[in-house]
């Protein structure tokens, strides 16, 4: 059965009483809360908004390892001999004989043999040197040991080469670590090669190979077998070898030499190339 219904067009309802059209409108209102829903209508849910989540980097345990770059590795040379043309040995003297060297004793210096070495000491501010004259050298590379005991600061020592009278070249080691040339001419010192530091200088009680190859108007210096520097000069062309010590300070020096050695050199220089002028 509808709950709606049509008015019926021409026909006419008749009137009726107040009682009967009480109960009309009775009827026709529970007849339309009839046609309601039972319950209370459910209210719409407000829909929840979605959270985004915030992306977050991912975490790479095992990066990719980049390639390497292959390294362009320099091919070089050889390093140059620096003491070539060594021969025979012409001289090994392991000081058991006294006579070929400048002996001597005073209340300030001495410079004595004995027990296969020749010690040189000197007091504070004194210098002293022991030649051996007997076998100039020109062409040569020469070596001795040198052992310092008493020693610091700018006291030195070292090995003379080419000496004739007063004049002669001298390679200095100072007790602070330092190397350098000296020539000495007539009693005039004139430096040709400045001050440099070297690990290789012996300081008491160590011991120290001191080497010196020479040919022409080239020198080289070497300590322990090791090159240090070269100097070039004309002035003495052949002389005697020797050692000395200086006392610089307000100590005196002492220094033993030991197992003197001397070679035959056969070398040619090379030929410097003329710089051409513009």
């Amino acid at each position: 059965m509808s709950c709606l219904r049509g008015r019926d067009p021409g026909r006419t309802l008749p009137v009726r009483s107040g009682s009967v059209l009480l109960s009309l409108l009775l009827a026709m209102t529970l007849g339309a809360a009839a046609c309601l829903p039972l319950g209370p209508l459910a209210p719409t849910a407000t829909p929840v908004p979605t959270v985004t989540a915030t992306p977050t980097a991912t975490v790479i345990w095992f990066p990719p390892s980049a390639t390497p770059t292959l390294l362009q590795v320099p091919t070089y040379t050889g390093t140059p001999e620096m003491s070539p043309g060594i021969g025979t040995r012409t001289l090994s003297d392991n000081f058991s004989n006294n006579s070929p060297w400048d002996t001597a004793v005073s209340d300030n210096a001495s410079a004595a043999i004995s027990m296969n070495r020749l010690s040189l000491a000197v007091q504070p501010g004194y210098y002293l040197s022991s030649m051996r004259r007997e076998l100039p050298l020109s062409d040569f590379y020469a070596e001795i040991t040198a052992r310092p005991s008493l020693c610091r600061g700018d006291d030195n020592y070292g090995v003379i080469a080419r000496g004739v009278g007063s004049s002669f070249y001298r390679f200095v080691l100072t007790c602070n670590g330092e190397i350098r040339a000296e020539r000495i001419s007539g009693g005039t010192r004139l430096p040709i090669y400045e001050p440099v530091p070297s690990g290789d200088v012996a300081r008491p009680p160590g011991e120290v190979r001191i080497g010196v190859w020479a040919v022409g108007e080239e020198m080289r210096l070497f300590l322990n077998d090791r090159y240090q520097f070269s100097v070039r000069d004309p002035k003495f062309p052949i002389g005697a070898f020797g050692v000395f010590v200086r006392s610089s300070g307000s100590e005196p020096v002492s220094v033993t030499f030991s197992d003197f050695e001397a070679y035959d050199v056969k070398y040619t220089l090379p030929t410097k190339t003329p710089i051409p002028t513009p």
